[in-house]
């Protein structure tokens, strides 16, 4: 649970702040009545699971109580409405103190790292990661993610009864790690075997079902149409997979 507002990260459309947590830890919190509002925080945990169970680091996910009564001792009224409109659990992300962003112009990720990570992107039709904002921490000189709530755009447009695309546009070339990729194919052939159904249900299955869309008739119909999703995106790897590489030998 937050017993402490610390500060805002005004950088951020979503006025992520600083909280201390009755665990005595420090979290970057993602706030519930915040304007992506709660998909961004379902995506935000399916990405970042599935990033760490195929061996990304990532910073510790937690969910955490928010009671309002916080919004008393803050003197911002943007910062006490948004408080007061997230009342109940919302995401805490491990804040990583002394990070600072990450830039692969600076430090080059290596053509493993950049190729497992466009690989990730482009499975999860993350749109949020380029030169522009890479989303990314350098931390005891390892890379770690953060910020996957721009993912999974495909959620923002469904209903009951939706089914998945047999394929999806996905522009990589202004993927911050295009120029440096090595082979996807090879990636490709590492990671697509990990992500099995179960993993899939295993990462769904940490969503809270009252982040889910309430549109559908149950938060388990919800799970399932993301399975589908991702049932539907791996089958068609091969031909996104054909797309990266022609878009990397371009780059070349």
């Amino acid at each position: 649970m937050a017993t402490r507002y610390v500060t805002p990260f005004r950088e951020g459309g979503s006025l992520p702040g600083l909280v201390e947590a009755d665990d005595l830890g420090m979290y970057v919190l993602k706030f519930r009545g915040a304007g992506q509002g709660l998909k961004a925080l379902a995506a935000e945990v399916i990405v970042g699971e599935l990033a760490r169970r195929l061996g990304f680091r990532v910073p510790e996910l937690v969910l955490t109580d928010l009671d309002p009564e916080l919004s008393r001792a803050e003197p911002d009224e943007e910062i006490q409405d948004l408080l007061k409109a997230s009342a109940g659990l919302n995401l805490g992300v491990d804040y990583l103190p002394g990070s600072f962003d990450f830039n692969p112009r600076v430090r080059d990720p290596g053509p493993e790292l950049a190729a497992r990570l466009l690989w990730l992107d482009t499975l999860v039709l993350n749109v949020d990661r380029s030169w522009r904002n890479p989303n990314m921490l350098l931390w005891h000189r390892q890379p770690w993610l953060i910020d996957h709530g721009a993912a999974l755009i495909f959620h923002h447009r469904w209903q009951p009864g939706w089914q998945p695309a047999a394929t999806y546009r996905y522009d990589a070339g202004d993927h911050v790690m295009m120029p440096a990729a090595g082979s996807l194919r090879d990636v490709d052939a590492e990671l697509r075997p990990l992500v099995t159904p179960a993993l899939v249900r295993e990462v769904l299955a940490l969503v809270p079902d009252d982040w889910l869309d309430p549109a559908f008739p149950t938060p388990g119909e919800v799970r399932d149409a993301y399975a589908a999703y991702f049932t539907a995106r791996l089958a068609d790897a091969p031909s996104w997979v054909a797309a990266l590489e022609e878009t990397r030998a371009a780059r070349v």
